[in-house]
C-alpha cells in the first residue's frame, strides 16, 4: 500500500501508484499522476495536470506543475511531464507549458536537479542531465542529454543547450550552446570541449579527437559558420562511431534560431 503521511492533502482526482510515498504536509492536486516507486517529500506541492513517472525522488518543498509565469497564460489545460528516475532537490519549481508552444513542459529520465532550480514553461529537458543549485531555465529552453548547467546559471528564453555541453558557474546563456562545448562567463564564451564528460561516458580517444577537431573548425580556424559546417561534414566516415557525433552537432547548428555562442 502507498505510504501516505496522515497530514498530506491528496485530492480525490489524483492517481498514485500503491507503492508511492508521500511525506508530511505535502499537497497533491487533481490531475496529478504519480508512478511506481516515487517518493515525495515533506511540504511538496504538486499541481495538475502533470505526470510524475517511476522511481523519482522529490525532496522537501519542491513545487511541481505550477501555473506558468507567463502573462499570456489564461488558464488553458497545459501539462508538465516528468519521466523516470529523476532526483529533484529542495525548493525546485517546475511550471506547466503554454499553448503558445506545445503545451507541455517536459523533463526526461535520470536527471539530477539540485536545490532551487527553476524550470519554466515549455522547457524541454533531456535525459541524464545535471542542473546545479539555482540554475534557471527560462521559457521554451531546450537542454540536450548529458548536459550540465552550472550553479546560478541563467538561460535566456528560447535558447538551446546541446547534448554533452557544460556551462560554468554563473554563466549568462543568451545564445545557443552547441553540443560537446564548455562555456562560461558573461558575456558567454566557449573555452573548449567537455573532455572529462566525454571520457566518463565512454567516448573512445578517436571520437574525442574528432570532437576536438570539430571544435577547432568551428571556433579556432577563422572559418565562417557555413564553411565550418562544410568542413565538419567532410569528416564523415573517418572515425568509427563518429558519424553520430557529427550529425548531433550539425543538426544542432541547422536548428539554431538564436545563433550559437561564438
Amino acid at each position: 500500500m502507498a505510504r501516505l503521511h496522515p497530514t498530506a492533502l491528496i485530492d480525490a482526482g489524483a492517481e498514485l501508484h500503491p507503492s508511492v510515498e508521500v511525506g508530511p504536509y505535502a499537497v497533491i492536486g487533481a490531475g496529478v499522476r504519480v508512478g511506481e516507486g516515487t517518493r515525495i517529500g515533506a511540504h511538496c506541492v504538486l499541481e495538475g495536470p502533470m505526470t510524475l513517472g517511476r522511481d523519482n525522488v522529490v525532496h522537501a518543498h519542491a513545487a511541481l506543475g505550477c501555473t506558468p509565469q507567463d502573462k499570456k497564460y489564461a488558464g488553458e489545460p497545459t501539462e508538465l511531464h516528468i519521466g523516470d528516475g529523476n532526483t529533484i532537490f529542495q525548493f525546485c519549481t517546475f511550471s506547466r507549458g503554454t499553448v503558445q508552444d506545445g503545451g507541455v513542459t517536459r523533463v526526461g529520465d535520470r536527471n539530477w536537479i539540485m536545490a532551487y532550480v527553476h524550470i519554466a514553461h515549455d522547457v524541454q529537458l533531456g535525459h541524464d542531465t545535471i542542473l546545479a543549485n539555482n540554475a534557471t531555465l527560462a521559457g521554451h529552453v531546450h537542454v540536450g542529454d548529458w548536459a550540465i548547467v552550472g550553479g546560478l546559471t541563467g538561460v535566456h528564453q528560447f535558447c538551446k543547450i546541446g547534448a554533452h555541453a557544460i556551462t560554468g558557474f554563473q554563466s549568462h546563456v543568451s545564445q545557443d550552446v552547441p553540443p560537446f562545448m564548455t562555456v562560461s562567463g558573461n558575456p558567454l564564451a566557449v573555452h573548449g570541449v567537455n573532455l572529462e564528460g566525454l571520457r566518463r561516458r565512454g567516448f573512445s580517444r578517436e571520437r574525442i579527437a574528432q570532437v576536438r577537431q570539430m571544435h577547432r573548425l568551428l571556433y579556432r580556424d577563422g572559418l565562417t559558420l557555413e564553411a565550418a559546417k562544410a568542413a565538419i561534414g567532410a569528416l564523415r566516415g573517418t572515425v568509427d562511431g563518429g558519424d553520430g557525433d557529427l550529425a548531433l552537432l550539425l543538426d544542432f547548428l541547422e536548428a539554431s534560431t538564436r545563433g550559437i555562442v561564438r
